[in-house]
């Protein structure tokens, strides 16, 4: 079953986030069975010649390759798509005009309004066709929800039509009312929730990204019904395997 049926059936799947621009972590990554990982262009140095490289071997290893492009813009969106991108997770959606505006940039006339090319995706000029026939048929567009308006606007967002799915990112929503990673606070507990009950009641995927990379946080969020969960990022794994085990070593040697 394809990624976009697995959202459209709102079946669990699970992804992770990749920042570091290395095609080794990649391939470390898929060795833990990973359905799909997002390469993060908004808040890391990953360029587009970096971008290509990741989503690449992203596919080569047997996952889709989904990318959070900087913004909400049509240039960015239509390159990583260009790429071969199975799809892409739009920061900052806030309302439905919002919404529809990333639909119309991943989608050609006439449901949407991006610029045709030949590049990676239409197999350099030889499967247009076939991309374009894909493009209406598998390609992902994900709204991440991350910020307070989004939340008021929770029902708008995820009903119209186009949008697969939606992901919460808890530290810039917490930011957007006015405590960054404050996620304990009832107020931003309320948002969340708020967002989480809305896709219930609709049954639409619901999403959202771990942080921690402790996997009883993954599995609160499975026990709490999200079905589109991005688990922890490269560094994170990386970092927290090396700090505990360098602290149990510590505490052997005292």
């Amino acid at each position: 079953m394809s990624l976009k049926e697995k959202l459209k059936n709102n079946q669990l799947t699970i992804g992770s986030w990749i920042t570091i621009a290395n095609p080794a972590i990649i391939e470390i990554m898929a060795t833990a069975n990973f359905e799909w990982l997002v390469v993060d262009m908004e808040h890391t140095a990953i360029d587009l010649a970096s971008a290509q490289i990741l989503i690449t071997t992203i596919q080569a290893n047997g996952m889709k390759a989904l990318v959070r492009v900087s913004k909400n813009e049509e240039v960015i969106i239509k390159r990583v798509l260009d790429m071969g991108a199975d799809g892409v997770i739009i920061p900052m959606i806030k309302n439905r005009e919002e919404a529809l505006e990333a639909i119309s940039y991943v989608k050609y006339p006439p449901d949407g309004k991006r610029g045709v090319g030949l590049y990676r995706a239409q197999g350099y000029g030889t499967k247009f066709n076939e991309y374009r026939e894909w493009l209406d048929r598998e390609v992902v567009i994900i709204a991440q929800i991350e910020h307070i308006e989004a939340v008021r606007n929770i029902e708008e967002i995820i009903l119209t039509d186009g949008i697969d799915g939606t992901v919460v990112g808890p530290y810039d929503l917490s930011g957007s009312m006015g405590y960054p990673g404050a996620f304990d606070r009832d107020d931003v507990k309320e948002a969340i929730k708020s967002v989480e009950l809305t896709c219930k009641r609709y049954n639409r995927a619901y999403g959202f990204h771990v942080i921690e990379s402790d996997p009883k946080k993954l599995q609160d969020r499975i026990d709490e019904g999200c079905t589109f969960l991005a688990y922890s990022l490269d560094f994170f794994f990386l970092g927290d395997s090396a700090r505990a085990g360098m602290k149990k070593i510590k505490e052997g040697l005292q």
